[in-house]
Parts: structure tokens; sequence; C-alpha cells
């Protein structure tokens, strides 16, 4: 791994440790007081006619794709966080790079929070709902992965060079 910034390499895993942590443990509390709160009781409105909370039990994915495949989702989990490990590891720790670490650390915490569920209870535990398109049922889990990944495209399309590029050994 490259040393550009001259931190020690230490500090690098353990800033993002201690994210990933800090960003699991906070989709946990969320799906705790949601479980809590809305099991059983009717959507409640934050943003009349845009969001509501919603207490949704999910044992598929996205638009309802691959219900009930628990064991598949189990292990594509642990495959994909070990090669966002290997990129975390192989991305240069310099200022230029600093949006693609952050982007792996949100992708590994959305991936650990719903990773955790779908091993505690057999599913997925989503709450917010769209009120004003059809849309699945969402976590923050999710939003950390969607809107990181969508960002990371951005940035790896329009921002990042070949030469950057190159500098990533995997």
């Amino acid at each position: 791994m490259a040393k550009a910034s001259g931190r020690h390499p230490f500090l690098y895993y353990l800033a993002g440790l201690i994210w990933i942590v800090a960003l699991v443990l906070l989709d946990q509390k969320i799906k705790e007081l949601v479980v809590a709160q809305l099991k059983g009781a009717s959507a409640v409105s934050l943003v009349p006619g845009v969001l509501s909370l919603q207490y949704v039990e999910n044992r598929g994915m996205a638009f309802g794709l691959l219900q009930d495949a628990r064991i598949f989702f189990i292990v594509s989990t642990i495959l994909v966080a070990a090669l966002l490990l290997l990129a975390y590891h192989a991305i240069p720790e310099n200022k230029r790079f600093r949006a693609l670490s952050v982007g792996i650390v949100l992708i590994l915490a959305g991936a650990i929070g719903n990773f955790i569920d779908r091993v505690r209870l057999g599913y997925v535990v989503d709450y917010f709902r769209l009120d004003f398109i059809s849309f699945p049922v969402f976590n923050l889990a999710d939003c950390y992965i969607t809107w990181t990944a969508v960002i990371m495209a951005i940035l790896l399309v329009f921002f990042y060079k070949n030469e950057d590029i190159q500098q990533i050994h995997l």
C-alpha cells in the first residue's frame, strides 16, 4: 500500500474499522427502534406525501428479487466483504483517493448491517418508504450501499484518470 500521506498505515486501518463499527451500530440501533416502535403498527408519516416509516421484513433483495435466498445472501456478502477489504488495502493512502476509501467503508458498513439482520433474524428490517413513487421499502444500510455506489461510479467515470487507477494495486 502506498503511504503518500505520511500517516502510519495502522491509523488508516483503525480509522476504517472505527467508522465501520460506528455506522453498523447506528444502523442496528435504528432497526432496533423501528422493531420496538413500528412492528405491528401503521406507517408513520415523516414528510407527508414524501417519506414514511413502515416496518417491513425483507427476505429478499430490492424489488422482491431472490426471496428466501438467505444462504446465497450470507455467502455473497462474505465474498463481497473480502473483496472490499482487499480494495481498501490496495487504495493508496492519500487525499486524492480518500473518497474511494470512505466509499468502501460505507459499503462495508451497509453490507455488514444487513448481514447481521440476515444471520440473526433470517430477514432484513426495512423501514423507509417513499410515498410519492412505487419503490421498495429500504433501510439506512441500503442507503450506505446505494448512494455510495452511485457516487463512486461517478467518481470513477468523471474524476479518476487511467493513471490514478493504475496506482491501485489489487
